[in-house]
Order: structure tokens, then C-alpha cells, then sequence
């Protein structure tokens, strides 16, 4: 008879040591890893310090803002400096060099900023020796015109000031930095309503601004010392010369295709005409264009 094998009897498994340990570092590791996601939640929960000498974080400006906002102040300083210089190239080459010697009129164009004054699209033009369109079919005179026409009105302190054709309202800012009184009208609505905010946005509290037809000037506050017209007539208003003071100056374009830049002088019941030079505007509407 074989001898019987010896057999291995089943009993409760015990659990491998390594496995266990294994299993145990496990949870371990497991367990610290929840602790920093749960801590990581709490701190980007909880209020952060605020930056030294800045706004506590999370409350509204971030650190970029400023800078940014410091960056588009340093742009606009410098488009500004640029601008003047080219104001200033513009009163010594194209006007104090040719034949305009007032000083009062070189330093108004000196001052006003012709660039507010025109189209945001075409600014960068604003400094240019030539007209410019401003809308409606109308356009802002070449600076020297603008200069040459209110040297020749003669304007003195405490004087008051008609201007036929607002326009733009450049010219009316020029006159308004030499005149007492400056009353202006224009008879396009839209430019008209647009120049006087903006003479009111810059400050002139002597400039008047009315939308009409300046064919028939502005009899209530006549007379005026000087008249200045920015559109071309066929003929000289007979209105305007009778709104005249003594010694009143008024300048005026007149003519259809051909026009003359004019200057009519009134002294003891006479009118003085002076021709200066060959002009091209816009011509004057209204009851002026019925007259034609």
C-alpha cells in the first residue's frame, strides 16, 4: 500500500504584509492629497491680503488697468504735443511767412485748436494749408484765409462781431478770442446745432449762435463793428452794409464762379470798397441763391 500524500487543508487567508502595506501608504498618500485639494479650496476662498499701497484684490481695478489707462493718458499727451507743433508750423510757414502780421490774429491762431474743429476720420489733416470738408457739403477754410479775413475785419478789444456762415465754428472761435461779442449764424441746421456745442464744450460764453438765413444779418443786436461772411454772394446784402457802425468793416467773398475777397469800409454815411484777392467759397444759400 502507497503511503498517502500529505494534503494541505484551506484556512483563513491570512493578508500578504507587503500588500497591506502597500495599501495602507495608499491611503495615506490618498488622504493627503484630499487634505491640500480641500485646503487649496478654502485658500482661494478666503480674502487675500491687499497689495501694498494698492486696492484689495477682487474689488474692481486689476494691476494691468492702470497701466493701461497710464499708457492711453502718455498716447493722448503725445498726440496732443504733436498736434500743437504742427499748430505752430502752421502759424509760422503758412501765414506769419506770407502777408498776415497782426499779432492779436497770430496768437488767436495760435490758441484755438483748428483740429476739434474737423471730422475725427480726416483730424490728422487739421494742420493743413487747404480747405477741409466738414459734412453737408460745406468745408472749414484754409487757415491763412481764416487768418487773412479777421486781419482785415480790424477787430479791437470790446468790439461785437456778426459772422454769416457758422460752418464749422473754427472761424467763430478765432473771432471770439479777439471780440467782445461774437453773434453767428448758420443755415444748415445740423452744422449749426453741432458748432454752437462745441463752442459751448470749449468755453466761449461770447460767441452767439442762431440757425437762420444771414442774408438779412441779425438786426436786433446791430450794429456791429466789423461783419465777417464765409459764403460767397452774388452781390454785396444790402442788409449787412446797413448793420454796419461807423467805421464798421465788413468782409465778404462776392461772386458766382470768379470771386473776389472784398472789404467795405463805412465812414460818414459812405461805404469805402477795397479789393484784396481772388477767393473760391461756397456760395451763400438762402435768399441770396433766389437772387442769383
Amino acid at each position: 500500500m502507497k503511503a498517502a500524500l500529505p494534503v494541505a487543508v484551506a484556512g483563513p487567508r491570512r493578508p500578504d504584509d507587503r500588500l497591506l502595506g502597500s495599501r495602507m501608504r495608499y491611503a495615506r498618500i490618498s488622504g493627503q492629497a484630499a487634505i491640500c485639494v480641500v485646503t487649496a479650496a478654502l485658500l482661494s476662498c478666503a480674502p487675500s491680503e491687499p497689495p501694498a499701497g494698492g486696492q484689495p484684490a477682487g474689488t474692481g481695478e486689476t494691476a494691468a488697468e492702470p497701466a493701461a489707462g497710464a499708457r492711453r493718458q502718455q498716447d493722448g499727451d503725445e498726440r496732443e504735443a504733436i498736434l500743437a507743433r504742427r499748430r505752430e508750423e502752421m502759424v509760422e510757414e503758412q501765414i506769419r511767412q506770407r502777408d498776415v502780421r497782426d499779432a492779436r490774429v497770430l496768437d488767436a491762431m495760435l490758441r484755438v485748436e483748428r483740429h476739434r474743429f474737423v471730422p475725427e476720420a480726416i483730424r490728422h489733416e487739421a494742420y493743413d494749408d487747404r480747405p477741409l470738408p466738414i459734412g453737408e457739403g460745406q468745408t472749414i477754410s484754409q487757415p491763412y484765409i481764416v487768418a487773412k479775413m479777421t486781419e482785415l475785419a480790424g477787430i479791437e478789444p470790446g468790439e461785437k462781431v456778426l459772422e454769416i456762415g457758422t460752418g464749422s465754428g473754427y472761424q467763430a472761435a478765432i473771432l471770439g478770442e479777439l471780440a467782445a461779442e461774437v453773434y453767428t449764424i448758420e443755415i444748415i441746421e445740423q452744422l449749426g446745432e453741432r458748432a454752437r456745442a462745441l463752442l459751448e464744450e470749449l468755453g466761449y460764453r461770447n460767441i452767439h449762435c442762431r440757425v437762420g438765413d444771414g442774408y438779412a444779418g441779425w438786426p436786433e443786436h446791430a450794429p456791429f463793428d466789423a461783419i465777417v461772411v464765409t459764403a460767397a454772394p452774388a452781390e454785396v446784402p444790402k442788409p449787412l452794409i446797413d448793420q454796419l457802425a461807423e467805421n464798421g468793416r465788413l468782409v465778404i467773398p462776392v461772386g458766382d464762379f470768379y470771386q473776389e475777397l472784398q472789404v467795405l469800409i463805412r465812414q460818414g454815411g459812405e461805404v469805402r470798397l477795397e479789393r484784396i484777392f481772388g477767393v473760391r467759397f461756397v456760395p451763400m444759400t438762402g435768399k441770396a441763391r433766389e437772387r442769383r
